[in-house]
């Protein structure tokens, strides 16, 4: 099913240059929207302030994470497997977790708890980069949903820790 939906995702890639141009933009360039947005909560009020500095700990948070399981876990990435169409190049390492999906959702998911319009938004970009990584031909749709979770996950871990030791409790608007 993962190779069957990856197939039907990645055989549209190099059809549309408009497309493929978009999909290349978004899946090596969504990641610096994320820093900006993070960047200025934190010269706002105090309480974005907080939300910039949650935001930034569950991405570091996500990224360890991402680290190590690349350290023991290795899936290759579809290009080494069989002939995919590839619009960029890639690097060689494991195919899951995808970092950018990862950080993506990370910082989705916690802007999501805070200002739930904002994490809306983030959220559709961050399912936006995670497609994209499949279009490329980088990532399988399983390595993008694992990702998704463990990013959003350590956001929620990253609140639930906030939370029990500042007493920081989110105003959702």
């Amino acid at each position: 099913m993962d190779l069957k939906l990856f197939q039907l995702i990645n055989r549209l890639s190099g059809r549309f240059t408009p497309v493929d141009l978009l999909m290349i933009f978004i899946s090596n360039r969504m990641r610096y929207v994320y820093i900006l947005i993070t960047a200025l909560l934190l010269f706002k009020s105090r309480r974005n302030k907080q939300i910039a500095i949650e935001t930034g700990s569950s991405v570091f948070i996500s990224f360890v994470i991402q680290f190590f399981i690349k350290i023991f876990y290795y899936k290759p990435r579809p290009f080494k497997k069989r002939r995919v169409g590839i619009l960029i190049p890639s690097k060689m390492d494991s195919s899951f977790p995808s970092k950018h999906t990862v950080l993506a959702f990370a910082a989705s998911t916690s802007l999501l708890m805070f200002q739930r319009r904002l994490g809306i938004l983030m959220t559709w970009l961050s399912a936006l980069t995670g497609f994209s990584r499949i279009w490329v031909g980088h990532h399988y749709p399983s390595d993008i949903v694992g990702s998704a979770l463990i990013g959003s996950l350590a956001s929620v871990v990253t609140r639930i820790i906030s939370y029990r030791s500042f007493g920081n409790k989110p105003e959702i608007s």
